[in-house]
């Protein structure tokens, strides 16, 4: 028997897994990839805007992220906004585009970032587990099921809570070894 809340519970976590793949892809992993300006809010005429919206971002060499503004005068907001989104690569500006070179991941630098990705990780897993409880309790206060439909229902909650925690360590781990890849 298929239960309301399970569908529920199913669309509010996929929304988690999807957080999680947007916080991974904003983590770097030594070559260039244009989601890591994903979170970069450039203050464009007063109002905060998405650095994607203002300007083209593109891959050059690898290594390189090259943003060319739509707005040339935007230029040096964008670089400002860069700095202050501390993704640990510095601007350079030549006048008509930024250039961010990414540089080659240390060890200790790997070893940072992976401990990055279980952290984040670890936070979607807790809002898995949270949206399991809040589950369990609707079951719980439903008068219309039985005992046995609850148990079952909880059994089905379960089942679902632990294919998502192990969706999350499979991206993690996949993250993790993209990061300590040399």
């Amino acid at each position: 028997m298929s239960y309301p809340i399970i569908d529920t519970s199913t669309k509010k976590m996929d929304k988690v897994l999807e957080h999680l793949h947007d916080e991974l892809n904003t983590i770097r992993t030594g070559m260039a990839n244009a989601k890591m300006l994903d979170r970069v809010e450039v203050d464009y005429y007063g109002s905060p805007t998405p650095l994607n919206q203002i300007a083209g971002i593109s891959v050059q060499e690898g290594r390189t992220l090259v943003v060319k503004p739509y707005d040339p005068s935007s230029l040096k907001d964008i670089e400002k906004a860069i700095n202050k989104a501390d993704i640990g690569i510095a601007p350079a500006n030549d006048g008509t585009v930024i250039r961010l070179t990414v540089p080659e991941l240390t060890g200790e630098t790997r070893k940072e970032m992976t401990k990055k990705v279980s952290k984040i990780a670890e936070e979607c897993k807790v809002q898995i587990r949270n949206i399991r409880r809040e589950a369990n309790d609707v079951v719980k206060k439903d008068k219309t099921l039985d005992e046995d439909s609850q148990k079952d229902a909880k059994e089905e909650v379960q089942k679902l809570t632990d294919s998502y925690i192990k969706k999350i360590e499979e991206a993690a781990d996949k993250k993790s070894r993209e990061v300590l890849k040399v």
